[in-house]
């Protein structure tokens, strides 16, 4: 291939090169040394990605040193045909060079996905580009992540919905069952992540799918932006290139990875890359930061995100005691709440499926395996999206749960989920839930917004640095003013809905007994195990013969202070799981609130935070 001529113009511009191929590599050890001391000598920087399956590369130098770059990789025979796109830039996008040897050069951790094997057929930017202005009945589908999204797509295109392409065999099989009818044109930044999209969207059941061959880059190099709104997110300090591929005046705030205009940069709370006015602790006074993000997770969670039909795709994972166990055999197992007849039904309507392909009951399936269990026209039982926010940082949230309202997909509750209320209302973030309160139970739950922030306060949890107050309102007037509970809590559920038990002392002592003859460990061991204790303080007795007790977790056992007040014989007034009885008592109304946290924030002093009390706690 020529090198390209060059002029007094561009030896004053950095010209910038992304370029991919799946081909069998071998020696990779050697092959990074070779291209990494190449591209030193040449003063080339970016990242190159290295792996059986293929070379990804972003690189940025003069003009001459991209030309001699090329022309050495170019005469290797794994890399003759390799394909370059350009750019030009008046600085060096990139900080450093780096040659990485990775298992995929894009991740997707789907290892029977081989593009250089077989990929869907490629349509050219201008044959889209005559279907678009054909009005040609298809489905555009945008594969790329969320925040990429946001900076520009094409018109009518059908966002995945991603925040990591990992998660895509599971996002494509979501797609409402109508789009596999028609033609599909999937497409990315430059089309690498479509070589492994495309087949797995094949696999789906999609009858006919394209990607687009070299992605929006190609597209704007051959057709400009028509059909195309916005600019194209680029993984560089450019942030976004338009139509013309010239770098935009958008910049990326490095903390929060929020996308800032012109107005953001000029604000005074920007201060990169520390931070932007979209994390910025000043930014705004701390009310009306906390009141703004309430009315947005509340818009967008109104309506409720799971009261609407869907196409409901729920994961089950084959473990390893299932191995080549009949498909009906894994079902009936692992849903016990779900009969024969049922399951038989759903594999008679391909409803179970494994990669795109329905199986029958009687298949075998194999460790390891992911299937999907497809229920249509799903609709979530209603909860509560009154959530209140207690604090906001760079590092940390702090909101009042209200109840019901799981905390994670579960059960009947996918969409209808905290989780993925806080994936709506932090588009760009990805919100880490520290800690756990029950669907039922109120009050306040810590949410960390970067990794060392959640690590930090993850590690004060597990070593019970964090202390807890409850309030609790319980059947039954306790004797004593202040009591406790070191009842021991088994480690599994020993009923449905997750419910955990008290083993007895002498249960204890038996299991311990037997474990010790078999040389599995001693009693203290088992002990320490399960060991639990949760202190409690009467605040009154009322006249209903019920308590309002102030509750002391001092460890941190699944539903502790549930299981230890429903064995010291004062279950929890709602409580339909640890009661003494059946109450006709409404769903959500448990009164279990979780009302002050204590805990180290920021390193070397003491925060403490508090939800406001319930009503059935105002006494």
């Amino acid at each position: 291939m020529p090198v390209s001529t060059i002029s007094a113009q561009e030896t004053t511009r950095f010209i910038n090169i992304a370029a991919y191929k799946f081909s069998p590599l071998k020696d990779l050890g050697n092959l990074r040394t070779e291209l990494l001391s190449l591209s030193h000598r040449l003063d080339l920087k970016g990242t190159i990605l290295l792996s059986s399956e293929g070379i990804n590369l972003f690189l940025a130098g003069t003009r001459e040193s991209v030309d001699s770059f090329l022309k050495i990789l170019h005469s290797k025979t794994e890399f003759a045909d390799l394909e370059v796109k350009e750019s030009v830039s008046d600085h060096q996008p990139f900080n450093r060079m780096l040659v990485r040897m990775k298992k995929e050069i894009i991740a997707m951790g789907v290892p029977e996905i081989r593009p250089v094997v077989k990929t869907s057929p490629k349509i050219s930017a201008h044959q889209l580009k005559q279907w678009l202005d054909e009005g040609k009945e298809l489905t555009l589908l945008d594969v790329r992540n969320d925040y990429e999204v946001q900076v520009g797509t094409f018109e009518n295109a059908v966002p995945i919905g991603l925040d990591h392409f990992r998660d895509y065999p599971e996002a494509i099989q979501k797609l409402p069952t109508e789009f596999k009818e028609k033609p599909v044109v999937m497409f990315c930044t430059g089309g690498i992540r479509c070589e492994k999209a495309g087949p797995i969207t094949e696999q789906a059941g999609f009858k006919e799918v394209y990607q687009l061959d070299g992605g929006i880059l190609k597209y704007f190099e051959e057709c400009g932006g028509a059909h195309y709104k916005g600019d194209c997110f680029v993984f560089d300090k450019r942030v976004a290139l338009d139509p013309q591929l010239n770098e935009t005046n958008l910049a990326l705030c490095y903390h929060c990875q929020a996308i800032l205009t012109v107005e953001n940069q000029q604000s005074s709370f920007y201060f990169p890359p520390q931070f932007c006015p979209h994390c910025h602790p000043d930014a705004l006074p701390l009310n009306e930061r906390l009141a703004r993000r309430a009315t947005r997770l509340r818009e967008a969670t109104t309506p409720l995100p799971g009261s609407t039909p869907y196409l409901n795709s729920r994961p089950m994972s084959v473990r390893g005691d299932f191995d080549r166990k009949t498909l009906l055999e894994f079902l009936i197992s692992v849903h016990p709440q779900l009969d024969q007849d049922y399951w038989s039904r759903a594999c008679a309507e391909g409803r179970v499926v494994y990669k795109g392909q329905p199986l029958d009951t009687n298949a075998v399936v194999r460790a390891g395996w992911r299937l999907y269990h497809l229920v249509p026209n799903t609709v979530e039982p209603d909860v509560s999206n009154e959530i209140e926010f207690l604090y906001e940082d760079h590092g940390l949230i702090a909101i009042r749960k209200p109840g019901p309202l799981p905390m994670h997909p579960c059960g009947r509750f996918n969409k209808n989920s905290l989780q993925n209320f806080l994936r709506l209302a932090y588009p760009q973030e990805t919100i880490r839930i520290l800690h756990r309160l029950d669907a039922e139970t109120t009050g306040v739950l810590l949410l960390g917004r970067d990794r060392t922030t959640s690590v930090r306060l993850q590690q004060q949890f597990s070593q019970g640095k964090v202390l807890k107050t409850y309030l609790a309102r319980v059947h039954g007037h306790p004797v004593d003013d202040i009591f406790e509970c070191d009842a021991v809590i088994g480690d599994r559920p020993a009923g449905p809905g997750g419910i955990r038990e008290v083993i007895e002392k002498s249960e204890l002592e038996s299991n311990s007994s037997n474990r010790s003859s078999k040389g599995l460990g001693s009693s203290a061991n088992k002990k320490e195990k399960g060991a639990s204790l949760t202190r409690f303080e009467v605040v009154k007795r009322l006249d209903d013969n019920t308590t309002l007790l102030r509750c002391f977790p001092i460890t941190g056992r699944t539903n502790q202070i549930r299981v230890h007040l429903s064995y010291l014989g004062f279950p929890i007034v709602g409580d339909l799981g640890y009661g003494a009885e059946k109450e006709s008592v409404e769903r959500g109304v448990l009164r279990l609130h979780a009302w002050t946290i204590e805990f180290e924030y920021p390193k070397g002093s003491m925060m403490r935070l508090e939800a406001r009390e319930p009503d059935w706690a105002v006494v």
